[in-house]
């Protein structure tokens, strides 16, 4: 692994700081990201779980604050630009929706660099929250807490999508080269697998 990798979290609303102390226990530096100037330097990227209509809401009034400053990308176009040129980018569950190109019955404001399509809100309201043990033969034997909380279900997926993990009658990890996709909520359970994996992905 990078000695020391530089790991970004969006930080607009969401569990930011769960993935920040999870990566920082795994020994990588950690910054907040809540502007384009934030992307600098970063060896990576997670766009947490929280609300997606609300960070959708945050973004684009940001975009109407930096078009009066043509030296400033909104921070969905920076970090589309980025990830362009190759950073490793994770979404976990609102992050999942904010990466996927396709949102069934949905045109809210997203990034929609993954090639998946997927359904909001798939497991039903938050008290129907549930854990649900995960087959990631990617992350080895021993089954993985997945948490759902709202979460979305992936339906379909490109060609250069690689799923990780099934569930019912669709899949809720996936990877597309440089990007990670996962429904479910790895920063909030004591098993470090994900984070784990996702570090693999920079270091390669």
């Amino acid at each position: 692994m990078k000695k020391n990798p530089h790991i970004g979290v969006l930080a607009l609303q969401g569990d930011f700081a769960e993935h920040i102390q999870k990566l920082e226990e795994l020994g990588a530096k950690t910054y907040e990201v809540r502007r384009s100037s934030d992307l600098e330097e970063l060896d990576g990227l997670i766009i947490p779980g929280g609300e997606s209509t609300t960070n959708a809401k945050l973004e684009a009034a940001a975009s109407k604050f930096h078009s009066a400053k043509p030296d400033r990308l909104p921070i969905f176009d920076a970090i589309k630009a980025r990830a362009v040129k190759g950073l490793p980018i994770w979404g976990t569950c609102m992050g999942s929706i904010v990466l996927a190109k396709d949102i069934e019955g949905s045109k809210q404001g997203r990034i929609g660099l993954m090639d998946i399509s997927l359904r909001r809100n798939a497991f039903g309201p938050q008290r129907e929250s549930a854990e649900i043990s995960l087959d990631i033969p990617e992350l080895g034997n021993k089954p993985f807490p997945g948490i759902f909380i709202r979460a979305p279900l992936f339906l379909k997926a490109g060609n250069k999508v690689k799923i990780l993990s099934k569930l019912g009658e669709g899949f809720v990890m996936a990877r597309e080269e440089s990007l990670l996709a996962t429904a479910f909520h790895p920063e909030i359970t004591d098993d470090d697998r994900v984070h784990r994996y996702f570090l693999g992905m920079i270091n390669a």
